[in-house]
């Protein structure tokens, strides 16, 4: 199957960053890319207030992506925001194109290194995964790749995991994302797509925007396709019957005690 990893950097504005979906699902599409998988917080980046951008599922944002996709004969990752308890959202993933149309609410919520989104966001609760073409795809969110659980547990029946970031900036922190991009898919011996935010060379505070090094890592934890800083796009062709052949080899999953 051909996913396509399209690392842009979001604005503030979820009419601007509509557009820019469009753009990259329509490359995308034309380089026969079946899934095309955009980061964390598309609809509109962090650092801004995210309550009045919020919209459910079958709200406008969604809707128009979800048409975006069928226009184009696609499933469409995108990272947006709909209502939460109160005056919070949801940090959601939304999956839409070929009669699909979900979402996975993110479960951990980044209270690190001087921000706080659990004072803006309500945590999701379970696991989502989703099928296209008989392949099962399952779904993480930022912070979640610190959490190697979920990845083994979306793992027993997903073989291809897509990663949606805004991974915030500092020292050390590029280092930490592609190590526990790599580490995940070893642990889960399954396919991890990770796209992130572009870094968009700006001070947003500690608003987590974005570091790039969106990748495409295999179930032997081994970099087949890795972006740098820069907004950019990754085509690749995933062949999900290497899960098979490394389990067979590397039976982590089936040797678990714990």
């Amino acid at each position: 199957m051909r996913f396509a990893l399209c690392q842009i950097s979001s604005t503030a504005d979820p009419q601007e960053n509509l557009a820019t979906v469009r753009a990259e699902v329509a490359t995308a599409a034309a380089n026969g890319a079946r899934v095309v998988h955009f980061p964390e917080a598309t609809q509109c980046r962090f650092g801004v207030p995210l309550k009045p951008i919020a919209e459910p599922l079958d709200g406008p944002w969604a809707t128009a992506v979800r048409d975006i996709a069928d226009e184009h004969d696609v499933v469409v990752v995108a990272g947006m925001f709909t209502p939460g308890e109160g005056d919070r959202v949801t940090n959601t993933t939304l999956v839409t194109g070929a009669g699909l149309h979900l979402g996975y609410d993110k479960i951990h919520l980044f209270d690190a290194f001087g921000f706080r989104e659990s004072d803006a966001v309500t945590p999701g609760e379970k696991p989502v995964t989703f099928e296209v073409d008989g392949t099962t795809i399952g779904l993480a969110t930022c912070y979640d790749v610190r959490f190697p659980e979920l990845f083994r547990a979306l793992a027993t029946t997903a073989p291809v995991i897509l990663l949606g970031a805004s991974w915030g900036a500092g020292p050390g922190k590029a280092a930490q994302w592609d190590l526990l991009v790599q580490a995940r898919a070893l642990d889960a011996t399954s396919w991890v797509l990770a796209c992130d935010q572009a870094d968009p060379n700006a001070d947003h505070g500690s608003a987590p925007t974005g570091i790039g090094h969106s990748a495409v890592v295999d179930p032997i934890g081994s970099v087949r396709e890795r972006l740098g800083g820069a907004p950019g796009t990754i085509v690749s062709d995933v062949d999900v019957h290497l899960v098979d052949e490394v389990r067979a080899k590397l039976p982590v999953l089936a040797n678990r005690r714990l």
